[in-house]
């Protein structure tokens, strides 16, 4: 029987990943986001550690991945339906010093959104938790957060048998967040490692890269297509 350690590299067909896979594909993920990230004016990937060892809780992995205060701008012109795509093409990006400029404050909304990368130890998979916030601290609700999602993630929502949005308690913070059920990912997955991954693909950074490439845009992110690429032998 194969070790945690020796398995690494060797993705299962079922389309689930392994703790010790996810921790070794979240640090080479978040290495490759943070040598793209700040020329597509995007937040860095940091790999947050556990405040419990994992001896001490019920947490397989010691900590998870997280890209905070992605900055979207939303028209205050829009009411309340969904924005276009041609909107979104402009509401996703994150600028540090340029989110308070008022010159966009005047026509637009400034929404916030951090994103964090867990590992489900029950569905052995990858799970995007996320929360979004106004400039001055208040959580957006269900509803605004649909607004701001571009139309075709709406779709993807409703349509999509694998995948919903839904409020959970995030595992590390106990507090609630907003989380894209796992429920279907691993058939998802198990399709993506089947298929559309080579034996030269075959690692945890190329699961977690791929499954994210999907994953991103249900909430509106845009992956640096430098990320997505595959690098060259």
């Amino acid at each position: 029987m194969l070790s945690e350690s020796s398995e690494e590299g060797l993705l299962k067909s079922d389309g689930t990943i392994s703790p010790a896979q996810f921790t070794q594909g979240a640090h080479a993920f978040a290495l490759k986001w943070n040598s793209f990230c700040y020329s597509h004016h995007l937040p860095p990937c940091s790999w947050l550690s556990s405040s419990n060892p994992t001896f001490f809780s019920d947490h397989q992995v010691d900590g998870y991945l997280s890209i905070e205060k992605m900055c979207i701008f939303r028209s205050n012109n829009i009411d309340g339906n969904m924005v276009s795509d041609a909107g979104m093409e402009q509401l996703n990006y994150f600028e540090s010093e340029t989110c308070a400029r008022e010159d966009m404050l005047d026509t637009h909304e400034v929404h916030y959104y951090d994103f964090h990368i867990l590992y489900s130890n029950s569905y052995r998979i990858p799970v995007l938790y996320f929360r979004g916030y106004c400039s001055d601290g208040q959580p957006l609700m269900l509803n605004q957060i649909e607004r701001d999602l571009p139309a075709n993630s709406a779709k993807v929502l409703t349509e999509s048998k694998w995948t919903f949005i839904t409020q959970l308690e995030h595992p590390y913070l106990n507090r609630p967040w907003y989380t894209l059920h796992p429920c279907g990912t691993n058939e998802l997955m198990k399709l993506l490692v089947n298929t559309c991954l080579s034996k030269a693909e075959d690692t945890p950074e190329r699961y977690l890269i791929s499954w994210f490439s999907v994953v991103s845009q249900v909430v509106g992110l845009k992956i640096p297509l430098e990320i997505a690429t595959p690098r060259q032998m």
